[in-house]
């Protein structure tokens, strides 16, 4: 059964870091996944951490659609076992759905790693979503 997990922290505690190390696992053990982050702080389409560990991965702008990315790569003969979502903090709740629908309906697990809230404690929109 697959699931939609949620590791947060706070900024320098090794989420980035984390969402590699999960990536790395997952695929030793033969299993086919992508990497998805937003703002990240080497740029765009890069998931990186503090360690200086990079991986490509696909940019999450506004407007992305985490079912429709999904299910054209499955339409098109593309394998995908397993999500790694970084900055998640920064989806939109409607994109957090997104990836709930995809742990129901397609079995595909998901991984999500983010800040909870803003320096005045107010959740951010992605962890809100997530958290509920």
């Amino acid at each position: 059964m697959a699931e939609l997990q949620f590791f947060t922290g706070t900024m320098d505690s090794g989420k980035s870091t984390l969402a590699l190390q999960t990536n790395h696992n997952h695929a030793a053990r033969g299993r086919v996944g992508r990497i998805f982050t937003s703002h990240d702080r080497a740029g765009q389409a890069v998931l990186s951490s503090r360690l200086g560990l990079t991986h490509d991965a696909e940019q999450v702008p506004e407007d992305f659609d985490f079912w429709k990315y999904v299910v054209d790569s499955l339409t098109q003969g593309g394998r995908i076992d397993y999500l790694i979502c970084d900055e998640a903090q920064f989806y939109s709740p409607a994109q957090i759905d997104q990836l709930a629908k995809l742990v129901d309906e397609l079995q595909i697990d998901v991984f999500a790693f983010g800040i909870l809230t803003d320096f005045r404690r107010t959740l951010f929109p992605g962890s809100g979503r997530l958290v509920e």
